[in-house]
């Protein structure tokens, strides 16, 4: 496996909400409303939708915007803790690089 270049770039999410991605929020949209401090698990897909470059003489940083594809909330507490499983690898595996358990992940 080869190592990505890596290319220090803020990373923007757009707001624009497709048509599938709202369907998937609304049943929970009056739960989300009445819950100001609520917490929910999901899977998302994340798109590109636009790269920036700055100039050479510009001090900014460069930037992604990305904007969510699809999305699926994880619908009730064995769900919730299968998704939180997957992320608990998925970190494992993303901070182990480098380490000796990166072959055991």
């Amino acid at each position: 496996m080869s190592t990505p270049i890596r290319i220090d770039a803020d990373v923007k999410l757009d707001s624009k909400i497709l048509t599938d991605v709202a369907e998937a929020l609304e049943p929970y949209a009056s739960e989300m409303f009445k819950q100001r401090k609520g917490r929910w698990v999901a899977v998302v897909e994340f798109t590109h939708v636009e790269r920036t470059e700055p100039g050479p003489d510009e001090e900014k940083d460069p930037s992604v915007k990305v904007r969510i594809t699809d999305l699926e909330i994880a619908a009730g507490a064995y769900y919730e803790d299968e998704v939180r499983k997957l992320m608990r690898t998925l970190y494992l595996r993303r901070t182990a690089e480098g380490t000796l358990d990166e072959h055991a992940a």
